[in-house]
């Protein structure tokens, strides 16, 4: 719950005279006086940090570095108040002016907090960096927190750096005030007309987040709805208890009780339920110690219907948890009879705070936010689709932007009655005093009217921005030492045998190293793995949930593949590779959630859609000319990372066959020919062709030759619908040498103006 709350600051009068004088900003001390004065000034400012008063605790940091700018503790202890203040922006310049001095060596949690603040203020290629810094600190113990969270963080800034430009439909309206203050908004759910939410409701707040109450506590309150308009906030006062925090309400599904939170003021919190009767919460207790086990915190419980059982959902810190706050659940019987509570498990449950669990019941998803999962920093909410009856549900998958940002994004509910969403967030645009990322407000996320794009191609926009999609593979594989272009292995089969090599890569990458740089070389490995191999299934996954949708459109969809090889086996041999990778992702399609793809591989799909295949293998063709081709060196040729990196296919566009109007298409049998090895001075020719598979004639404007050396004739320029021609290429190699890739250009009134075709060879 500290997480989703802006703490704010009470007065205090205690200060001695000296410290009054100093905030003023004015006095003359002697060097001496000046010492004493830093001194009192760090104790001061520590005991703010110990109460919670962050904004005074900033100050006096900040008076002490006006003394002693060159401390490194009062730099620590400045970036910390700043953090916990949620002002992440000077945070992370000061958590970096820290590490830049000590390096993680006085303050093991520089790096991590730096990374942290890079990632919640978007700077995820910074963030990368930073993360991978704080896996070299963190290595002594792989198997701790801290190491695996950076780990993750990889993983996570990977991902943003992606998926940040991609957006989902929903359209966001900040809920203005009543609702909406400068104090923290948060934890909405709805009931008979009425939004129920909580808030830290302030008597008065000035500019500076000065406090004027006795009682300034988490409190629920309601409001009325109508229509898209909220008003006549109220406390819900059944439910308050003098000096003690209640937050994150729920009725249960038939409304005759009221589940809610209750915390002391350190937010040590126990479930409590209280009986309703008409307008009126009576009868209040806690739920006892079976889901309140002593000395552990139990919090933010939402209860449910599935399968016809009372499910209350819940998050606790109880014994056999993953790490934080997990998700539990509960079986109601009786309506006052708990099962024991369930863990739901790994699937969900991380090593951080997985937390606010929300059941939308139409749809049979589990909504809830975690700072673990991929995402764009902070909480983001995930959703996770029930898979049986015995509560084990999907993967999570990221609701994206503009429902999650950079910051912490929690507490997503639906109301059913408008189908809206409503959940909090402290993003840039929330009401604030002073500090615009301080507090929680709630937000609206709806779906706009859905208008249908002028044509297809728009629909495909989503798909193309996942790509490339890229694929790596071990030496050789899938199945060494033969010259097939196909294999029946799918691509997921050979990248689980990939993985398992990675000891092994890690063992001889590093032989002949010792002590840091043995380790250092194992750590490229891991982020190799990390960021490439592992990030490329992440993206696939992605791609193919988006392809099948399109695809159930009824729509004709060619995918345009490029294969890659590192140079340790002969050219021609390399091609024959790449095809046979290539062939592994159709393998892996056609084995795809029990054989979906199937129909439209074949061309048999009921609804007229098919999905076809362009596949341009390079081989080694453009691979670094820098890696080792010695048979011998194994290290370098293939265990390592710039050998590896070569070893890849590529999904590099998505395009539809077929048109709601009408267009030309230029449709190659193959667009590239490898002539092997051969002489210099040899002059070798090819002859493509193709067809206007269009419905529009084909007029080809121009054709442009990367070289002189490469030449060209052409049967037509102008092609009515169904007719081909061909083009004789010449690739004259007088003046060429090695691995050589020659292109030609062809401008047309094709859909994307242009294609491009190509031959390799070796020269020798």
């Amino acid at each position: 719950m500290e997480s989703s709350l802006c703490k704010f600051i009470k007065i205090r009068f205690s200060a001695p005279l000296i410290l009054l004088v100093f905030l003023a900003g004015g006095g003359f001390f002697s060097p001496k006086a000046q010492a004493q004065s830093f001194v009192q000034l760090m104790d001061f400012a520590d005991q703010k940090v110990v109460e919670g008063d962050y904004y005074y605790a900033i100050q006096y940091y900040k008076k002490a570095m006006d003394i002693d700018s060159n401390s490194v503790e009062v730099l620590w202890k400045y970036a910390e108040a700043l953090r916990l203040y949620k002002d992440y922006p000077q945070a992370e310049y000061y958590y970096q002016k820290v590490y830049k001095k000590e390096e993680s060596k006085i303050y093991p949690m520089s790096i991590f907090w730096l990374a942290t603040m890079q990632h919640l203020n978007g700077k995820y290629n910074a963030s990368l960096e930073s993360w991978k810094e704080a896996k070299k600190v963190y290595k002594k113990d792989r198997e701790g927190y801290l190491y695996l969270k950076s780990q993750q963080e990889i993983k996570s800034c990977l991902w943003a750096s992606k998926a940040v430009r991609d957006t989902t439909d929903y359209e966001l309206e900040h809920l203005p005030e009543p609702v909406n203050s400068k104090d923290a908004e948060f934890a909405p759910f709805f009931r008979n007309g009425k939004m129920y939410f909580t808030s830290l409701k302030a008597d008065s707040i000035n500019v500076v987040e000065e406090v004027y109450t006795q009682e300034y506590s988490l409190q629920i309150y309601t409001a009325d709805q109508q229509d898209s308009i909220f008003n006549n906030v109220q406390p819900l006062t059944d439910v308050q208890q003098q000096g003690m925090n209640s937050a994150n309400g729920s009725f249960s599904p038939d409304g005759k009780r009221f589940y809610f939170s209750r915390c002391n003021a350190a937010y040590e919190c126990k479930i409590f339920v209280g009986r309703v009767e008409g307008t009126k919460i009576t009868d209040i207790d806690s739920l006892g110690d079976i889901i309140n086990e002593p000395g552990y915190i139990s919090t933010m419980p939402h209860s449910t219907l599935i399968n016809g059982q009372e499910i209350l959902f819940f998050c606790s810190t109880i014994k056999h948890n993953y790490g934080g706050l997990d998700i539990w659940y509960t079986v109601v019987t009786n309506g006052n009879k708990y099962s024991l509570p369930k863990n739901l498990g790994p699937a969900i449950n991380t090593m951080d705070d997985d937390i606010t669990p929300f059941y939308d019941t139409v749809e049979n998803r589990l909504y809830f936010s975690s700072s673990w999962y991929e995402g764009f920093g902070g909480q983001d909410v995930f959703y996770t689709e029930s898979v049986n009856r015995n509560m084990e549900f999907s993967t999570p998958v990221n609701l994206g932007i503009p429902v999650n940002s950079s910051k912490n994004d929690t507490y997503l509910v639906k109301n059913y009655a408008d189908n809206d969403f409503y959940f909090s967030s402290n993003r840039e645009g929330v009401n604030f005093a002073k500090n615009p990322t301080c507090c929680n407000d709630i937000f609206i996320a709806g779906l706009p009217e859905v208008i249908l794009p002028p044509n297809r191609f728009e629909s495909l926009e989503d798909l193309n921005k996942k790509l490339p999609v890229v694929l790596y593979f071990h030496n050789d594989e899938p199945n060494p030492r033969v010259r097939d272009t196909v294999t029946h292995l799918n691509y997921m089969t050979t990248y689980r045998d990939y993985v398992k090599l990675k000891p092994t890569y890690h063992k001889e990458y590093a032989a002949g190293l010792s002590g840091d740089e043995a380790e250092e070389a194992k750590e490229d490995i891991d982020d190799f793995f990390t960021q490439y191999v592992e990030q490329g299934v992440l993206d696939l996954q992605e791609f193919t949930r988006l392809l099948i949708v399109e695809l159930d459109k009824g729509y004709d969809i060619e995918v345009t593949v490029k294969g890659f090889a590192s140079p340790l086996a002969k050219t021609d041999y390399n091609v024959s590779l790449t095809k046979r990778r290539i062939s592994s992702l159709v393998n892996y399609l056609r084995e795809y959630n029990g054989g979906v793809f199937v129909p439209y591989l074949n061309g048999t799909a009921a609804n007229g859609g098919s999905l076809t295949f362009v596949q341009i293998p390079f081989g080694e063709y453009t691979a670094d000319i820098l890696i080792s081709d010695n048979v011998n060196d194994t290290k370098n040729s293939v265990y390592s990372r710039k050998a590896a990196l070569e070893r890849k296919i590529e999904i590099q566009s998505v395009s539809l066959v077929k048109k709601d109007s009408s267009y030309a298409e230029m449709k190659f049998g193959n667009e590239i020919h490898d002539f092997g090895a051969s002489q210099k001075g040899q002059v070798l020719t090819y002859e493509f062709v193709f067809t206007n598979t269009g419905d529009d004639v084909l007029t080809i404007d121009k054709i442009e030759s990367d070289c002189a050396c490469f030449t060209y004739t052409i049967g037509q320029m102008i092609l009515k619908p169904g007719e081909s021609t061909t083009i004789k290429v010449t690739l004259d190699t007088a003046t060429q040498s090695g691995l050589t890739v020659r292109r030609l250009t062809l401008y047309s009134n094709i859909k994307n103006k242009t294609k491009v075709i190509s031959v390799t060879t070796e020269v020798k």
